[in-house]
C-alpha cells in the first residue's frame, strides 16, 4: 500500500501570540540534540527543566525584541519554526542582562556560562556582519521526514532574499544526522566549534534565492 502524501502546509511570519506553540515545538525538536545535552548537562537530574527554561527565555526575548520568526503550519498546527536574527541585530537575546539573570536562576551559573561561551564561539564563525543567523529552528518530531524541513528553509531563504544587503544565512548543528540534509539545501560548512565531546558544525548558505515568481 502506498504511503500517504504529506499534508499540505503553509508558511507565515509568526507574532508573539505563537510564543507558547513555538516553545513547545522547539523543546521537542531539541530534546535529544547532543549540543544542548552537553550545554545543559543531560547526565544530571533536571536536564529537561533546564532545557525548557532555555527555550522559554530565548523565545520570550526573541519576540520581545520583535525579531522575525517563520512557521510552517499544517491546518492550524505549528509543525516547524525558524527564529531569525537579521544583520546588524547582533545585540540581541543573549546580550540582555534580564535574560542572563533568568537563565542563571533557571539553569544555573555553569550552564549559562557554557551557553554564552557557545554563542560567542558561534559569533566568531560568522563570515561577515551581513548575514542572517538562525539561532533555533526545528520541525516537530512527528512531522520530520515529510519535506517540511525543506519547506521551512525555503521560506527562510525567501524572507532573507528580500533583504538586498544580505550575504547569506548561517545555522549550526551538533547532530551528524542533519549534515547531509543541510548540504542538500545548499549550505556549506564554514567552521567548527568544540563543545566538550561535541563537534558543532557551522553552515553558511550564500546569497539565498527566492522561490517566488518574478513579476515583470
Amino acid at each position: 500500500m502506498p504511503e500517504n502524501s504529506p499534508a499540505a502546509a503553509t508558511t507565515c511570519l509568526l507574532d508573539a501570540g505563537y510564543r507558547r506553540e513555538v516553545r513547545s515545538l522547539l523543546y521537542q525538536a531539541y530534546r535529544h540534540e547532543p549540543t544542548f545535552a552537553y550545554l545543559f548537562e543531560a547526565q544530571r537530574p533536571g536536564y529537561e527543566r533546564r532545557l525548557r527554561v532555555m527555550v522559554r527565555e530565548w523565545v520570550r526575548q526573541h519576540f520581545a525584541l520583535q525579531l522575525p520568526a517563520i512557521g510552517v503550519m499544517v491546518d492550524d498546527r505549528l509543525v516547524g519554526v525558524a527564529l531569525i536574527v537579521p544583520p546588524l541585530r547582533r545585540l540581541g537575546v543573549a546580550d540582555s542582562w534580564l535574560w542572563r539573570l533568568r537563565m542563571i536562576l533557571g539553569t544555573g551559573l555553569r550552564c549559562t556560562r557554557r551557553y554564552l561561551d557557545y554563542q560567542a564561539a558561534l559569533a566568531g564563525c560568522l563570515p561577515s556582519d551581513q548575514v542572517h543567523v538562525l539561532p533555533l529552528l526545528g520541525v516537530h518530531p512527528q512531522y520530520q521526514g515529510q519535506q517540511y524541513g525543506e519547506q521551512l528553509l525555503q521560506a527562510v531563504h525567501d524572507w532573507c532574499a528580500d533583504d538586498p544587503g544580505t550575504q547569506g544565512v548561517v545555522l549550526d548543528t551538533g547532530d551528524a544526522h542533519y549534515l547531509a540534509f543541510y548540504e542538500r539545501q545548499g549550505y556549506q560548512e564554514i567552521g567548527e566549534i568544540a563543545l566538550g565531546p561535541i563537534r558543532e558544525r557551522v553552515f553558511f548558505h550564500p546569497n539565498p534565492l527566492s522561490s517566488k515568481p518574478v513579476i515583470a
